[in-house]
């Protein structure tokens, strides 16, 4: 496990899950983190999610953030490409959490051989979008009215990482 401001990172578990949720629920109540508007089931979540890496940190037993992979594509050549999704807890926003997860999960992709990392943030979200650049993100382009929320059409900017040690010839 990683040790950073006063929490750890280690692999996510099933049992997890209602801290996840919970941290997740709060990300889907600002309006700034997902499209998503309804919770998922565990069997929902973890479905579209890749198996690893999937981390969560946490201060003691209680769970102050996640970070995992889905796939971006079930097509093989695609198959190192994953999208990132990184969530922190409403209390412990702003004190470095999110960028260890990232940093983390860059790390680990890497082992589970993903050349490409890719997130797409909405545009107020500035945050989010300087932890992806701090952890080697690009901005690749904005992507106009891509999405419907609650009757508004949102924008995102969409960030990429490419790894320098996987799928480099």
């Amino acid at each position: 496990m990683k040790r950073m401001f006063g929490t750890q990172i280690r692999s996510m578990t099933d049992q997890d899950w209602d801290s996840v949720c919970s941290i997740y629920r709060d990300g889907v109540s600002t309006g700034l983190a997902t499209f998503e508007t309804q919770l998922p089931s565990w069997t929902e979540w973890s479905g579209s999610h890749l198996p690893a890496p999937r981390l969560v940190a946490t201060d003691g037993e209680q769970v102050v953030g996640w970070a995992a992979l889905g796939p971006v594509s079930s097509r093989s050549v695609y198959a190192g490409v994953a999208e990132v999704s990184v969530y922190v807890a409403r209390d412990r926003r702003g004190g470095g959490i999110g960028k260890g997860l990232l940093g983390r999960l860059v790390a680990e992709s890497e082992k589970t051989m993903i050349w490409t990392l890719q997130a797409s943030v909405f545009p107020e979200n500035a945050a989010s979008i300087a932890i992806h650049k701090s952890c080697g993100f690009r901005e690749v382009g904005r992507r106009e009215r891509i999405g419907n929320l609650s009757g508004t059409w949102r924008d995102t900017i969409l960030l990429e990482r490419r790894s320098k040690l996987v799928g480099s010839d």
